[in-house]
Protein backbone atom coordinates (compact mmCIF):
# COMPACT_ATOMS: atom_id res chain seq x y z
CA UNK A 1 0.00 0.00 0.00
CA UNK A 2 2.81 2.40 0.84
CA UNK A 3 4.50 1.66 -2.51
CA UNK A 4 1.24 2.30 -4.35
CA UNK A 5 0.73 5.59 -2.53
CA UNK A 6 4.29 6.67 -3.25
CA UNK A 7 3.91 5.83 -6.94
CA UNK A 8 0.64 7.77 -7.10
CA UNK A 9 2.31 10.77 -5.44
CA UNK A 10 5.19 10.66 -7.89
CA UNK A 11 2.77 10.49 -10.85
CA UNK A 12 0.86 13.47 -9.47
CA UNK A 13 4.07 15.45 -9.11
CA UNK A 14 5.19 14.42 -12.59
CA UNK A 15 2.02 15.99 -14.00
CA UNK A 16 2.95 19.30 -12.34
CA UNK A 17 4.51 21.75 -14.80
CA UNK A 18 5.26 25.13 -13.31
CA UNK A 19 5.53 28.39 -15.21
CA UNK A 20 3.18 30.14 -17.65
CA UNK A 21 1.34 28.18 -20.32
CA UNK A 22 1.44 29.56 -23.85
CA UNK A 23 -1.74 30.80 -25.48
CA UNK A 24 -1.65 32.05 -29.09
CA UNK A 25 -2.05 35.83 -29.11
CA UNK A 26 -5.34 37.16 -30.40
CA UNK A 27 -5.36 39.86 -33.05
CA UNK A 28 -8.34 41.77 -34.36
CA UNK A 29 -7.94 41.93 -38.13
CA UNK A 30 -9.90 44.43 -40.24
CA UNK A 31 -12.89 42.98 -42.06
CA UNK A 32 -11.42 43.83 -45.46
CA UNK A 33 -8.55 45.66 -47.07
CA UNK A 34 -8.89 49.32 -47.94
CA UNK A 35 -10.87 50.13 -51.07
CA UNK A 36 -8.79 50.94 -54.14
CA UNK A 37 -9.83 52.58 -57.42
CA UNK A 38 -11.85 50.22 -59.59
CA UNK A 39 -11.29 52.04 -62.88
CA UNK A 40 -8.03 50.21 -63.64
CA UNK A 41 -7.20 47.36 -65.97
CA UNK A 42 -6.26 44.89 -63.21
CA UNK A 43 -8.47 45.00 -60.13
CA UNK A 44 -8.13 43.30 -56.75
CA UNK A 45 -10.87 41.42 -54.90
CA UNK A 46 -11.27 39.29 -51.79
CA UNK A 47 -11.11 35.85 -53.39
CA UNK A 48 -8.80 33.00 -52.39
CA UNK A 49 -5.23 34.05 -53.11
CA UNK A 50 -3.29 32.06 -55.71
CA UNK A 51 -0.07 30.89 -54.06
CA UNK A 52 1.52 30.11 -57.46
CA UNK A 53 1.00 33.71 -58.59
CA UNK A 54 3.81 33.66 -61.18
CA UNK A 55 1.71 31.36 -63.40
CA UNK A 56 -0.74 34.23 -63.83
CA UNK A 57 1.83 35.97 -66.05
CA UNK A 58 1.68 33.04 -68.52
CA UNK A 59 5.42 33.23 -69.12
CA UNK A 60 7.08 29.79 -69.57
CA UNK A 61 10.54 31.22 -68.88
CA UNK A 62 9.42 32.68 -65.54
CA UNK A 63 7.77 29.36 -64.65
CA UNK A 64 10.99 27.53 -65.45
CA UNK A 65 13.12 29.83 -63.31
CA UNK A 66 10.81 29.52 -60.31
CA UNK A 67 10.73 25.72 -60.65
CA UNK A 68 14.50 25.61 -60.07
CA UNK A 69 14.45 27.64 -56.87
CA UNK A 70 13.50 24.82 -54.49
CA UNK A 71 16.60 22.77 -55.27
CA UNK A 72 19.14 25.41 -56.33
CA UNK A 73 18.68 28.45 -54.07
CA UNK A 74 21.49 28.59 -51.50
CA UNK A 75 19.53 30.60 -48.95
CA UNK A 76 16.81 27.95 -48.99
CA UNK A 77 19.37 25.22 -48.44
CA UNK A 78 20.84 27.17 -45.53
CA UNK A 79 17.38 27.63 -44.00
CA UNK A 80 16.73 23.89 -44.37
CA UNK A 81 19.89 23.14 -42.39
CA UNK A 82 18.64 25.41 -39.60
CA UNK A 83 15.43 23.39 -39.42
CA UNK A 84 17.50 20.20 -39.10
CA UNK A 85 19.55 21.88 -36.36
CA UNK A 86 16.38 22.84 -34.51
CA UNK A 87 15.09 19.29 -34.60
CA UNK A 88 18.42 17.99 -33.32
CA UNK A 89 18.27 20.45 -30.42
CA UNK A 90 14.74 19.27 -29.66
CA UNK A 91 15.93 15.65 -29.58
CA UNK A 92 18.77 16.65 -27.26
CA UNK A 93 16.32 18.37 -24.91
CA UNK A 94 14.00 15.34 -24.99
CA UNK A 95 16.87 13.08 -23.96
CA UNK A 96 17.21 14.96 -20.67
CA UNK A 97 13.89 13.47 -19.54
CA UNK A 98 14.81 9.88 -20.37
CA UNK A 99 16.85 7.37 -18.36
CA UNK A 100 20.59 7.49 -19.04
CA UNK A 101 22.57 4.25 -18.90
CA UNK A 102 26.36 4.08 -19.09
CA UNK A 103 28.68 1.10 -19.12
CA UNK A 104 31.84 2.00 -17.19
CA UNK A 105 34.40 -0.79 -16.81
CA UNK A 106 37.60 0.33 -15.10
CA UNK A 107 40.92 -0.79 -13.74
CA UNK A 108 43.02 0.92 -11.09
CA UNK A 109 46.30 0.03 -9.40
CA UNK A 110 46.52 1.46 -5.86
CA UNK A 111 49.06 1.58 -3.05
CA UNK A 112 47.93 2.71 0.41
CA UNK A 113 50.31 4.67 2.61
CA UNK A 114 51.06 2.92 5.92
CA UNK A 115 51.21 6.38 7.49
CA UNK A 116 47.87 7.46 6.06
CA UNK A 117 44.30 6.69 7.15
CA UNK A 118 45.11 2.96 7.09
CA UNK A 119 47.21 3.52 10.22
CA UNK A 120 44.00 4.28 12.13
CA UNK A 121 42.81 0.71 11.86
CA UNK A 122 44.41 -2.70 12.22
CA UNK A 123 44.67 -4.36 8.82
CA UNK A 124 43.88 -8.04 8.52
CA UNK A 125 46.95 -10.25 8.71
CA UNK A 126 48.64 -10.42 5.33
CA UNK A 127 46.45 -7.67 3.83
CA UNK A 128 48.45 -5.99 1.08
CA UNK A 129 48.87 -2.25 0.93
CA UNK A 130 49.28 -2.44 -2.85
CA UNK A 131 46.56 -4.03 -4.99
CA UNK A 132 44.64 -4.01 -8.29
CA UNK A 133 40.89 -3.25 -8.50
CA UNK A 134 38.80 -4.38 -11.43
CA UNK A 135 35.27 -3.01 -11.98
CA UNK A 136 32.64 -4.05 -14.52
CA UNK A 137 29.79 -1.65 -13.72
CA UNK A 138 26.62 -0.24 -15.32
CA UNK A 139 25.50 3.21 -14.15
CA UNK A 140 21.94 4.51 -14.60
CA UNK A 141 20.25 7.81 -13.83
CA UNK A 142 16.81 9.25 -14.48
CA UNK A 143 15.73 12.81 -13.80
CA UNK A 144 12.10 12.60 -12.69
CA UNK A 145 11.31 16.14 -13.89
CA UNK A 146 8.63 16.51 -11.22
CA UNK A 147 8.20 20.24 -11.84
CA UNK A 148 8.49 20.31 -15.61
CA UNK A 149 11.90 21.90 -16.15
CA UNK A 150 12.78 19.40 -18.90
CA UNK A 151 9.28 19.50 -20.38
CA UNK A 152 9.43 23.28 -20.63
CA UNK A 153 12.87 23.07 -22.25
CA UNK A 154 11.52 20.60 -24.82
CA UNK A 155 8.55 22.89 -25.44
CA UNK A 156 10.90 25.81 -26.06
CA UNK A 157 13.05 23.83 -28.51
CA UNK A 158 9.99 22.66 -30.41
CA UNK A 159 8.82 26.25 -30.69
CA UNK A 160 12.28 27.28 -31.89
CA UNK A 161 12.08 24.57 -34.55
CA UNK A 162 8.69 25.94 -35.64
CA UNK A 163 10.30 29.38 -35.87
CA UNK A 164 13.12 27.94 -38.01
CA UNK A 165 10.56 26.33 -40.33
CA UNK A 166 8.68 29.63 -40.61
CA UNK A 167 11.98 31.42 -41.32
CA UNK A 168 12.60 28.88 -44.09
CA UNK A 169 9.25 29.79 -45.62
CA UNK A 170 10.13 33.47 -45.34
CA UNK A 171 13.36 32.78 -47.24
CA UNK A 172 11.37 30.99 -49.95
CA UNK A 173 8.95 33.92 -50.14
CA UNK A 174 11.80 36.40 -50.49
CA UNK A 175 13.57 34.23 -53.08
CA UNK A 176 10.59 33.82 -55.39
CA UNK A 177 9.66 37.49 -55.01
CA UNK A 178 13.18 38.72 -55.73
CA UNK A 179 13.50 36.41 -58.72
CA UNK A 180 10.11 37.50 -60.09
CA UNK A 181 10.90 41.18 -59.71
CA UNK A 182 14.33 40.79 -61.30
CA UNK A 183 12.88 38.89 -64.24
CA UNK A 184 10.04 41.35 -64.84
CA UNK A 185 12.43 44.27 -64.47
CA UNK A 186 14.71 42.61 -67.05
CA UNK A 187 11.88 42.40 -69.54
CA UNK A 188 11.05 46.04 -68.86
CA UNK A 189 14.64 47.13 -69.52
CA UNK A 190 14.71 45.08 -72.72
CA UNK A 191 11.49 46.79 -73.86
CA UNK A 192 12.99 50.22 -73.21
CA UNK A 193 16.15 49.26 -75.08
CA UNK A 194 14.08 48.09 -78.05
CA UNK A 195 12.26 51.43 -78.04
CA UNK A 196 15.57 53.30 -77.96
CA UNK A 197 16.96 51.23 -80.84
CA UNK A 198 13.82 51.79 -82.90
CA UNK A 199 14.06 55.53 -82.30
CA UNK A 200 17.76 55.41 -83.13
CA UNK A 201 16.96 53.85 -86.51
CA UNK A 202 14.36 56.55 -87.19
CA UNK A 203 16.78 59.26 -86.06
CA UNK A 204 19.35 57.83 -88.47
CA UNK A 205 16.82 58.09 -91.29
CA UNK A 206 16.15 61.69 -90.29
CA UNK A 207 19.87 62.42 -90.39
CA UNK A 208 20.15 60.99 -93.90
CA UNK A 209 17.18 63.10 -94.98
CA UNK A 210 18.70 66.28 -93.52
CA UNK A 211 22.06 65.56 -95.17
CA UNK A 212 20.32 64.99 -98.50
CA UNK A 213 18.38 68.24 -98.18
CA UNK A 214 21.59 70.03 -97.26
CA UNK A 215 23.25 68.66 -100.39
CA UNK A 216 20.34 69.99 -102.41
CA UNK A 217 20.86 73.42 -100.89
CA UNK A 218 17.63 73.30 -98.86
CA UNK A 219 18.92 72.61 -95.35
CA UNK A 220 21.53 74.26 -93.19
CA UNK A 221 24.61 73.12 -91.33
CA UNK A 222 22.65 73.71 -88.10
CA UNK A 223 20.02 71.21 -89.20
CA UNK A 224 22.71 68.62 -89.95
CA UNK A 225 24.41 69.17 -86.59
CA UNK A 226 21.12 68.92 -84.70
CA UNK A 227 20.18 65.68 -86.51
CA UNK A 228 23.53 64.08 -85.80
CA UNK A 229 23.45 65.24 -82.17
CA UNK A 230 20.00 63.71 -81.69
CA UNK A 231 21.20 60.39 -83.11
CA UNK A 232 24.23 60.45 -80.80
CA UNK A 233 22.10 61.22 -77.72
CA UNK A 234 19.85 58.25 -78.39
CA UNK A 235 22.85 55.96 -78.99
CA UNK A 236 24.36 57.14 -75.69
CA UNK A 237 21.41 55.64 -73.76
CA UNK A 238 22.11 52.07 -74.93
CA UNK A 239 25.17 51.24 -72.72
CA UNK A 240 23.12 51.92 -69.57
CA UNK A 241 20.49 49.43 -70.73
CA UNK A 242 23.18 46.83 -71.36
CA UNK A 243 24.64 47.36 -67.90
CA UNK A 244 21.27 47.04 -66.20
CA UNK A 245 20.42 43.88 -68.13
CA UNK A 246 23.71 42.25 -67.16
CA UNK A 247 23.15 43.09 -63.49
CA UNK A 248 19.58 41.70 -63.52
CA UNK A 249 20.65 38.49 -65.27
CA UNK A 250 23.40 38.01 -62.68
CA UNK A 251 20.88 38.67 -59.89
CA UNK A 252 18.62 35.94 -61.25
CA UNK A 253 21.64 33.66 -61.58
CA UNK A 254 22.58 34.22 -57.95
CA UNK A 255 19.09 33.19 -56.85
CA UNK A 256 19.68 29.91 -58.69
CA UNK A 257 23.26 29.47 -57.40
CA UNK A 258 24.72 30.12 -60.85
CA UNK A 259 28.00 31.97 -61.56
CA UNK A 260 27.93 35.34 -63.36
CA UNK A 261 26.82 35.22 -67.02
CA UNK A 262 25.65 31.59 -66.70
CA UNK A 263 22.11 32.58 -67.76
CA UNK A 264 23.26 35.07 -70.38
CA UNK A 265 22.28 32.93 -73.37
CA UNK A 266 18.95 31.99 -71.80
CA UNK A 267 17.81 35.48 -70.81
CA UNK A 268 19.64 37.90 -73.08
CA UNK A 269 17.23 37.45 -76.00
CA UNK A 270 14.50 40.12 -75.64
CA UNK A 271 11.00 38.97 -74.80
CA UNK A 272 7.73 40.80 -74.30
CA UNK A 273 6.80 42.16 -70.88
CA UNK A 274 4.35 39.61 -69.41
CA UNK A 275 0.92 41.22 -68.85
CA UNK A 276 -0.67 41.21 -65.40
CA UNK A 277 -3.93 39.27 -64.92
CA UNK A 278 -7.18 41.26 -65.21
CA UNK A 279 -8.30 40.29 -61.70
CA UNK A 280 -6.09 39.64 -58.68
CA UNK A 281 -7.48 37.75 -55.64
CA UNK A 282 -5.95 39.01 -52.39
CA UNK A 283 -7.82 36.97 -49.78
CA UNK A 284 -9.05 38.36 -46.46
CA UNK A 285 -7.08 40.14 -43.70
CA UNK A 286 -8.06 37.41 -41.22
CA UNK A 287 -6.08 34.87 -43.28
CA UNK A 288 -2.90 36.92 -43.34
CA UNK A 289 -1.59 35.82 -39.92
CA UNK A 290 -1.59 32.14 -40.93
CA UNK A 291 -0.06 32.76 -44.35
CA UNK A 292 2.71 35.29 -43.67
CA UNK A 293 5.82 33.38 -42.53
CA UNK A 294 7.15 36.31 -40.48
CA UNK A 295 3.97 36.37 -38.36
CA UNK A 296 4.14 32.61 -37.79
CA UNK A 297 7.82 32.95 -36.86
CA UNK A 298 7.10 35.78 -34.41
CA UNK A 299 4.39 33.69 -32.72
CA UNK A 300 6.73 30.69 -32.45
CA UNK A 301 9.43 32.87 -30.89
CA UNK A 302 6.88 34.15 -28.36
CA UNK A 303 5.99 30.54 -27.57
CA UNK A 304 9.66 29.69 -27.06
CA UNK A 305 10.19 32.70 -24.79
CA UNK A 306 7.15 31.71 -22.71
CA UNK A 307 8.46 28.17 -22.31
CA UNK A 308 11.91 29.47 -21.31
CA UNK A 309 10.19 31.46 -18.57
CA UNK A 310 8.78 28.14 -17.35
CA UNK A 311 12.29 26.67 -17.30
CA UNK A 312 13.45 29.58 -15.13
CA UNK A 313 10.52 29.09 -12.74
CA UNK A 314 11.20 25.34 -12.45
CA UNK A 315 14.82 26.08 -11.51
CA UNK A 316 13.59 27.25 -8.09
CA UNK A 317 12.17 23.78 -7.33
CA UNK A 318 14.01 20.62 -6.22
CA UNK A 319 15.61 18.50 -8.92
CA UNK A 320 15.11 14.82 -8.06
CA UNK A 321 16.91 12.02 -9.89
CA UNK A 322 17.08 8.28 -9.43
CA UNK A 323 20.65 6.97 -9.69
CA UNK A 324 22.08 3.52 -9.40
CA UNK A 325 25.11 1.36 -10.13
CA UNK A 326 25.23 -2.40 -10.67
CA UNK A 327 28.04 -4.73 -11.64
CA UNK A 328 30.95 -6.76 -10.39
CA UNK A 329 34.23 -5.73 -8.84
CA UNK A 330 37.17 -7.54 -7.38
CA UNK A 331 40.91 -7.63 -6.83
CA UNK A 332 41.39 -10.07 -9.69
CA UNK A 333 40.40 -9.66 -13.33
CA UNK A 334 38.27 -12.82 -13.23
CA UNK A 335 36.21 -11.42 -10.32
CA UNK A 336 35.01 -8.57 -12.57
CA UNK A 337 32.96 -11.18 -14.45
CA UNK A 338 31.99 -13.35 -11.48
CA UNK A 339 28.42 -12.99 -10.20
CA UNK A 340 29.33 -13.54 -6.51
CA UNK A 341 31.52 -10.41 -6.81
CA UNK A 342 28.50 -8.28 -7.64
CA UNK A 343 28.01 -4.86 -6.08
CA UNK A 344 25.13 -2.40 -6.37
CA UNK A 345 23.78 0.84 -4.99
CA UNK A 346 20.59 2.75 -5.81
CA UNK A 347 18.76 5.72 -4.42
CA UNK A 348 17.35 9.15 -5.09
CA UNK A 349 19.51 12.22 -5.56
CA UNK A 350 17.89 15.51 -4.54
CA UNK A 351 19.32 18.86 -5.64
CA UNK A 352 17.60 21.67 -3.74
CA UNK A 353 18.74 25.23 -4.54
CA UNK A 354 19.18 27.14 -1.29
CA UNK A 355 21.53 30.00 -2.03
CA UNK A 356 22.59 30.88 -5.59
CA UNK A 357 23.70 34.46 -5.07
CA UNK A 358 20.67 35.83 -6.94
CA UNK A 359 21.41 33.88 -10.12
CA UNK A 360 18.00 32.18 -10.35
CA UNK A 361 16.12 35.42 -9.65
CA UNK A 362 18.10 37.28 -12.30
CA UNK A 363 17.53 34.46 -14.77
CA UNK A 364 13.78 34.59 -14.18
CA UNK A 365 13.74 38.38 -14.59
CA UNK A 366 15.65 37.98 -17.86
CA UNK A 367 13.25 35.35 -19.22
CA UNK A 368 10.18 37.38 -18.32
CA UNK A 369 11.63 40.43 -20.06
CA UNK A 370 12.42 38.35 -23.15
CA UNK A 371 8.87 37.04 -23.14
CA UNK A 372 7.45 40.59 -23.05
CA UNK A 373 9.86 41.64 -25.80
CA UNK A 374 8.70 38.73 -27.98
CA UNK A 375 5.08 39.76 -27.44
CA UNK A 376 5.88 43.32 -28.54
CA UNK A 377 7.75 41.99 -31.59
CA UNK A 378 4.74 39.86 -32.53
CA UNK A 379 2.40 42.84 -32.32
CA UNK A 380 4.70 44.97 -34.47
CA UNK A 381 5.09 42.17 -37.03
CA UNK A 382 1.31 41.92 -37.46
CA UNK A 383 0.88 45.68 -37.79
CA UNK A 384 3.76 45.84 -40.27
CA UNK A 385 2.18 43.10 -42.36
CA UNK A 386 -1.16 44.94 -42.60
CA UNK A 387 0.66 48.16 -43.50
CA UNK A 388 2.70 46.47 -46.23
CA UNK A 389 -0.42 44.96 -47.79
CA UNK A 390 -2.22 48.30 -47.75
CA UNK A 391 0.79 50.11 -49.25
CA UNK A 392 1.16 47.45 -51.94
CA UNK A 393 -2.53 47.65 -52.88
CA UNK A 394 -2.28 51.42 -53.23
CA UNK A 395 0.94 51.26 -55.26
CA UNK A 396 -0.52 48.65 -57.64
CA UNK A 397 -3.66 50.66 -58.34
CA UNK A 398 -1.90 54.01 -58.67
CA UNK A 399 0.77 52.61 -61.00
CA UNK A 400 -2.01 51.55 -63.37
CA UNK A 401 -3.64 54.98 -63.24
CA UNK A 402 -0.29 56.58 -64.01
CA UNK A 403 0.12 54.30 -67.03
CA UNK A 404 -3.23 55.45 -68.38
CA UNK A 405 -2.07 59.07 -68.22
CA UNK A 406 1.32 58.23 -69.74
CA UNK A 407 -0.35 56.35 -72.61
CA UNK A 408 -2.13 59.58 -73.57
CA UNK A 409 1.23 61.35 -73.51
CA UNK A 410 2.60 58.77 -75.98
CA UNK A 411 -0.31 59.35 -78.37
CA UNK A 412 0.02 63.11 -78.26
CA UNK A 413 3.81 62.98 -78.62
CA UNK A 414 3.48 60.80 -81.72
CA UNK A 415 1.07 63.32 -83.23
CA UNK A 416 3.45 66.19 -82.44
CA UNK A 417 6.36 64.35 -84.07
CA UNK A 418 4.37 63.62 -87.21
CA UNK A 419 3.33 67.27 -87.48
CA UNK A 420 6.91 68.52 -86.92
CA UNK A 421 8.28 66.16 -89.57
CA UNK A 422 5.66 67.26 -92.11
CA UNK A 423 6.30 70.93 -91.45
CA UNK A 424 10.07 70.40 -91.70
CA UNK A 425 9.74 68.69 -95.08
CA UNK A 426 7.60 71.62 -96.28
CA UNK A 427 10.20 74.08 -94.99
CA UNK A 428 7.82 75.67 -92.47
CA UNK A 429 10.04 74.94 -89.39
CA UNK A 430 13.68 74.15 -88.80
CA UNK A 431 14.93 70.74 -87.66
CA UNK A 432 15.03 71.77 -83.99
CA UNK A 433 11.28 71.19 -83.83
CA UNK A 434 11.73 67.64 -85.06
CA UNK A 435 14.51 67.04 -82.52
CA UNK A 436 12.32 68.26 -79.69
CA UNK A 437 9.32 66.22 -80.84
CA UNK A 438 11.34 62.99 -81.24
CA UNK A 439 12.86 63.46 -77.78
CA UNK A 440 9.33 63.72 -76.43
CA UNK A 441 8.28 60.52 -78.21
CA UNK A 442 11.31 58.59 -76.97
CA UNK A 443 10.83 59.82 -73.41
CA UNK A 444 7.10 59.03 -73.34
CA UNK A 445 7.52 55.57 -74.90
CA UNK A 446 10.30 54.70 -72.47
CA UNK A 447 8.18 55.93 -69.57
CA UNK A 448 5.26 53.78 -70.72
CA UNK A 449 7.50 50.70 -70.90
CA UNK A 450 8.78 51.50 -67.43
CA UNK A 451 5.16 51.80 -66.25
CA UNK A 452 4.44 48.28 -67.51
CA UNK A 453 7.45 46.93 -65.61
CA UNK A 454 6.48 48.87 -62.48
CA UNK A 455 2.94 47.49 -62.56
CA UNK A 456 4.28 43.94 -62.87
CA UNK A 457 6.84 44.33 -60.08
CA UNK A 458 4.26 46.09 -57.88
CA UNK A 459 2.03 43.05 -58.30
CA UNK A 460 4.90 40.83 -57.13
CA UNK A 461 5.35 43.15 -54.12
CA UNK A 462 1.64 42.77 -53.37
CA UNK A 463 1.86 38.98 -53.41
CA UNK A 464 4.95 39.17 -51.22
CA UNK A 465 3.09 41.32 -48.70
CA UNK A 466 0.20 38.84 -48.79
CA UNK A 467 2.60 35.97 -48.00
CA UNK A 468 2.00 34.11 -51.23
CA UNK A 469 4.56 32.10 -53.16
CA UNK A 470 6.51 30.11 -50.59
CA UNK A 471 4.02 27.24 -50.67
CA UNK A 472 5.27 25.86 -54.00
CA UNK A 473 8.90 26.87 -53.52
CA UNK A 474 9.79 25.78 -50.00
CA UNK A 475 10.06 22.12 -51.03
CA UNK A 476 9.67 19.02 -48.84
CA UNK A 477 10.43 18.96 -45.14
CA UNK A 478 14.22 18.75 -44.74
CA UNK A 479 15.70 15.55 -43.37
CA UNK A 480 19.21 15.20 -42.00
CA UNK A 481 21.49 13.09 -44.25
CA UNK A 482 21.79 9.56 -42.95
Amino acid sequence: MRGTALAAALLALAACTVGPDFHPPKTTAPAQYGAEPGDVASTTYGGAMDAAWWRGFHDPELDSLVARLATQNLDLRTAAERVIQGRAQTEAALSQGLPHIDYTPSYTHSRQSPKGFISLVTPAPGAPLEYDLFKNMVSASWELDLFGRVRRAVEAERANTEAAEAARRAVALAAVSDLGQSYLSLRGVQAREAIARANLALAHQDTELVVTRFGQGVGTTLDVAQARAQEARIAATLPAFETTQAALINAIGLELAQPPRALERELRAPAAQPPVPPRVPVGLPSELARRRPDIVEAEAKLHAATAQTGVAVASFYPDISLVGDFGMQGLRFADAFNLPARAADIGPNIDLPIFQGGRLTAQLTLRKSQQREAAIAYQKTVLTAWREVDDALTAYAQAQKQRTDDARVVDESAKALAAAQAQFREGQVDYLNVVSARAGVLSSQSTLAQDDATIATDLVSLYRALGGGWQDVVGPTPVAPG
